[in-house]
């Protein structure tokens, strides 16, 4: 009678043990999801605010490159391109694909900017705009910001990948849903993504 008692209290210690296991791993994976997805979320603010001054750069330079209306549009377009993935990037980020076009339309954008800013090398008085220095000297903020923050949005992906791949947290990741690695934010070099490295401008004369 004894050892039966005995043995139905240990098999209840090893039941409310593996039950704080599962509870636990469960938490420390929400946990973490949540930081990238806030991680990210800083991310997407800052590049919010670089597409918002993308119209004003343009604007400016309107009154200048009367001629250049292709070079404009571009800009505008890869603008609006880059705008549209982002959104609800925030809750795909275990997509490959989306990543991925979202870097593809990143891409772009720095490419159409590389052009711009090309074009209005050969225009003195707009480089020397005291709006468009102003606009440049904001986004330059803004892509440093970016840079940090993706940064921390990486480390977070990493924690998050290394724990959710651990045994026996891979077996209850996948039981609770967590069953695809967050996708790190990597981008071409060539050229230098927008989101890596502000533009490499001089405004000034």
């Amino acid at each position: 009678m004894f050892e039966s008692n005995y043995g139905d209290v240990i098999a209840v210690i090893i039941l409310v043990a593996l039950a704080i296991l599962v509870i636990l791993i469960f938490n420390r994976l929400v946990l973490l999801k949540n930081r990238f997805q806030n991680a990210f979320a800083q991310i997407e603010v800052q590049l919010i605010r670089r597409h918002d001054l993308i119209p004003q750069l343009v604007e400016t330079a309107k009154a200048y490159l009367k001629h250049e209306h292709e070079t404009l549009q571009e800009v505008i377009d890869a603008r609006n391109g880059a705008s549209k993935d982002l959104s609800g990037l925030k809750n795909s980020l275990t997509d490959p694909a989306l990543v991925q076009t979202f870097a593809a339309a990143e891409q772009s954008l720095q490419s159409a900017l590389g052009r711009f800013n090309m074009v209005i090398e050969n225009y003195p008085e707009l480089k020397a705009d005291k709006q468009m220095i102003m606009v440049h000297e904001e986004m330059t903020s803004t892509e440093n910001r970016i840079g940090f923050a993706r940064q921390f949005y990486n480390d977070m992906v990493t924690e998050y990948n290394v724990f959710r791949q651990y045994f026996p947290v891979n077996i209850i990741a996948y039981l609770f849903h967590h069953r695809k690695d967050a996708v790190l934010l990597e981008f071409d070099d060539k050229p230098k993504s927008a989101i890596m490295v502000a533009p490499k401008v001089d405004f000034t004369v």
